[in-house]
């Protein structure tokens, strides 16, 4: 448990099974969770630093990322999400992202437990998506179509939460510079049921101008959808990715972001933008506002999420984990982990 008064802290360490067997099957329940961080974090109950970035010279494509953290409210958790983007790792047969996540009491400030957290990640990231493309299309109508470009992890992750909180489709679009990874996302969905037919698409132009409620799930690191003509038809796009759109087509969007402060960073497709017109008018709104009726959704414009990602929801996601195997007597305390606890040595 937490360390709490004068108790000598407990320590434990849970590992990616753990993680996978709570939350598997509670998509309804965890993006309700998300929903609440998110309302949590909209009333300045939070703390949510920027991320930093630890890059390298010899390895320009890869970085790792501390997404420190404190959620308030009913959470009451602080703690950091230690997240590595390897995109070369998939070559080799490995997912391009690990993690770790460290719980702190907030009384004491002691860590108590260490995580697995690539999964926790995609599941927070999943929950959002979710969340966004159901606030979002309130007030225009379920799309029918769904197109993912990019068929990863995430975009997996993804399909898995919006079945699980009750969207059905008609067709489900897929896309990716992989003919064998688009492959193997249409065999996964087909092993997991549900309804709406698969269709490959053999660029993006297609599958966009063929989709209702588009999924960037990409590794992309610039854009490469610059044409606005493809979104014609109005669609809401989900860009997880965050880089696959031009700055042209942001423009000739409304976009909702996660965060305006944190996403105007790192060369985001609308930190590029900002970039550009000099200033952040085109920016909508959040979706925390979307979410409280600040500002209503267009139906004549395409309709751009681009959430940064926020570290309240790795630790509300990762917290809910923790209380859970604890309920359930199923921690691994590590005995002995903190050591030196009296301020002049052991007596």
């Amino acid at each position: 448990m937490p360390p709490s008064g004068t108790e000598v802290p407990s320590f434990s360490v849970i590992s990616g099974e753990q993680v996978s067997r709570v939350l598997h099957g509670q998509e309804k329940q965890i993006v309700e969770l998300v929903d609440y961080a998110y309302r949590v974090h909209g009333v300045g109950d939070t703390v949510n630093p920027p991320s930093y970035f630890l890059k390298f010279e010899d390895r320009p494509s890869a970085r790792i990322i501390a997404l420190p953290a404190s959620v308030g409210g009913e959470v009451g958790v602080d703690g950091i999400k230690w997240i590595s983007s390897f995109p070369e790792n998939i070559e080799s047969g490995l997912p391009r992202a690990s993690a770790v996540l460290i719980l702190n009491d907030r009384d004491t400030g002691y860590p108590f437990a260490c995580m697995e957290s690539s999964i926790i990640s995609a599941v927070r990231t999943a929950a959002s998506a979710a969340l966004a493309a159901d606030w979002l299309t309130r007030e225009r109508g379920r799309p029918k179509r769904v197109g993912f470009i990019g068929t990863g992890l995430i975009a997996r992750y993804i399909h898995t939460y919006l079945a699980g909180t009750g969207w059905e489709f008609d067709e489900i679009g897929i896309h990716d510079l992989s003919n064998e990874y688009a492959a193997g996302f249409e065999n996964h969905l087909k092993d997991a049921g549900g309804t709406g037919r698969t269709v490959l698409h053999d660029s993006a132009e297609s599958l966009i101008r063929n989709s209702d409620l588009v999924v960037f799930a990409t590794v992309a690191g610039t854009p490469h959808v610059t044409s606005p003509a493809w979104f014609a038809h109005n669609p809401v796009v989900l860009h997880v990715s965050l880089r696959d759109l031009g700055p042209e087509v942001i423009k000739a969007s409304s976009n909702f972001v996660d965060d305006v402060e944190h996403v105007l960073k790192a060369n985001t497709s609308v930190h590029l933008v900002e970039q550009e017109v000099g200033n952040r008018y085109f920016i909508n709104g959040t979706l925390h506002n979307v979410m409280t009726g600040m500002v209503k959704i267009p139906r004549d414009r395409p309709v751009v999420f681009s959430p940064f990602g926020l570290g309240v929801l790795d630790l509300t996601v990762a917290k809910h984990v923790y209380d859970e195997l604890a309920a359930s007597d199923g921690l691994h305390t590590v005995d002995g982990f903190f050591h030196e606890l009296s301020r002049h040595g052991k007596k």
